[in-house]
């Protein structure tokens, strides 16, 4: 069973430390353990708890109300609040809960509503995007265990799949064909999924061969492929001379083609003077580019 400090519940609720101390001396809504050294210990049912009431808190729920209700009540009003949720901030807070407490059932729903009320690019970008942000700054601060992370990545990596596959295939010649991959060591799909997505929607197609890839075997590859354009998704830092050694292996493998990087570490150092590759950082400015494509 995983233990919380007190700094732990105030990351994942939002809820001050000092203002869940009242809220135990007070109403008792939580009993903490207590470690060797008298510092206070969270259990599991402790953070759901308290991730429940910071919920209904914050949809104008007196803290003395909250605090008269039985575990359970509370638990159903929040499945009803969760469930009416219209605001983009009440799915973030719905879907980081369904993270912590393993509730795959609780993401589809939300994610489902999402694509429902806004659209699947919104849902992507204002719930999506935030929510990974979120629970990327939680896993560093050691709030959350790496499953918990992994258990929500996957089911929006699955989310991102299934969208693409419902969009038909297009065969097009040279000039609509792209080729998309993460160089090598690097996992982080995530992004490039989102640009496969939008160029599938926008009529090219793909050749999606995804993380870790070395610049030499997708070389091999585009002698049969012959595409004309590349998106490489950068996330794992590189230093300096990894950088070079890279930009130089896409100079030398794809003279012709027209390479964009994207992703957070694609703009941490310089290109060579005059190189035709193109980085693109920023999703808006990749969708924009995406869409300027005939």
């Amino acid at each position: 069973m995983a233990q919380y400090s007190i700094k732990d519940l105030e990351n994942l609720s939002g809820i001050k430390a000092h203002t869940i101390r009242i809220w135990e001396k007070r109403y008792g809504i939580i009993d903490p353990g207590r470690t060797d050294t008298n510092i206070r210990s969270y259990s599991d049912d402790d953070l759901r708890h308290i991730l429940n009431i910071a919920i209904l808190n914050n949809k104008g729920m007196k803290i003395s109300y909250l605090a008269s209700l039985a575990q359970e009540d509370i638990e159903k009003k929040v499945l009803e609040v969760t469930s009416r949720a219209s605001g983009i901030s009440d799915k973030i807070e719905a879907l980081i809960l369904a993270m912590l407490t393993l509730n795959e059932d609780k993401f589809h729903e939300l994610f489902n509503q999402a694509v429902e009320q806004f659209s699947f690019e919104e849902t992507y970008i204002q719930l999506i995007l935030p929510s990974l942000e979120k629970i990327g700054l939680l896993w560093l601060s050691g709030s959350i265990t790496p499953a918990q992370e992994h258990f929500i990545s996957n089911l929006i990596r699955q989310k991102l799949i299934f969208t693409i596959e419902s969009i038909p295939n297009e065969k097009n010649d040279t000039d609509r064909k792209f080729i998309l991959f993460l160089p090598e060591k690097d996992l982080h799909e995530m992004g490039l999924l989102y640009a496969y997505y939008l160029l599938k929607k926008k009529g090219f197609t793909v050749l999606y061969i995804g993380s870790g890839t070395p610049v030499n075997s997708v070389a091999e590859v585009e002698k049969f492929w012959k595409a004309k354009h590349m998106i490489i998704s950068v996330i794992m830092p590189m230093n300096e001379s990894q950088w070079e050694t890279f930009i130089a292996e896409l100079h030398a493998s794809f003279p012709k083609h027209q390479i964009v990087l994207t992703g957070s570490a694609s703009s941490k150092h310089p290109l060579p003077e005059k190189s035709p590759i193109r980085i693109i950082d920023r999703l808006d400015e990749l969708e924009k580019y995406i869409q300027s494509l005939n």
